[in-house]
């Protein structure tokens, strides 16, 4: 099946969010668990210290079936939504941030109002942070299973 723009799957979103929030100088980790339980699908810092999470819906049918978004507030700055180029933008709330976004970058259409985080939640989400990307820095560093298996 060849790769459509116009229908991109969540993979392409996060992947094409990811670059975004590189270009604007913010750090990205996807599938960050929150003190609450929840999965953010992308999390990041700014240069500030600066916490956005980022819910990535790549249908309606999607969009429709999950309403925990708001459980993610608590934990960021700012909150975004970000889709296909074919969504129908105006069924994202509009108190949230928007990203269109495909296999290849993305772009912010629409900026939350922010909500600044308190010190003690800024540092234990930071914190939270860290510890996913070090360890996922550090396992990407070990080899295959199956390398150590033929090795002989």
């Amino acid at each position: 099946m060849a790769y459509d723009p116009q229908k991109p799957g969540a993979g392409d979103i996060c992947r094409g969010v990811l670059r975004l929030f590189a270009d604007m100088n913010h750090a990205g980790v996807t599938e960050m668990t929150l003190a609450n339980g929840r999965r953010a699908d992308i999390a990041a810092i700014g240069p500030k210290g600066e916490v956005a999470i980022v819910e990535v819906k790549s249908s309606v049918a999607d969009f429709r079936a999950d309403g925990k978004w708001p459980d993610y507030l608590p934990f960021c700055d700012r909150f975004y939504f970000a889709v296909g180029h074919a969504f129908p933008k105006d069924l994202i709330p509009g108190e949230t941030g928007l990203i269109v976004a495909d296999g290849f970058g993305g772009a912010v259409l629409r900026e939350p109002q922010p909500t600044p985080l308190a010190a003690a939640r800024r540092k234990a989400v930071t914190l939270r942070f860290a510890r996913l990307a070090a360890n996922r820095l550090n396992f990407a560093t070990e080899p295959a299973i199956e390398d150590l298996l033929n090795t002989g």
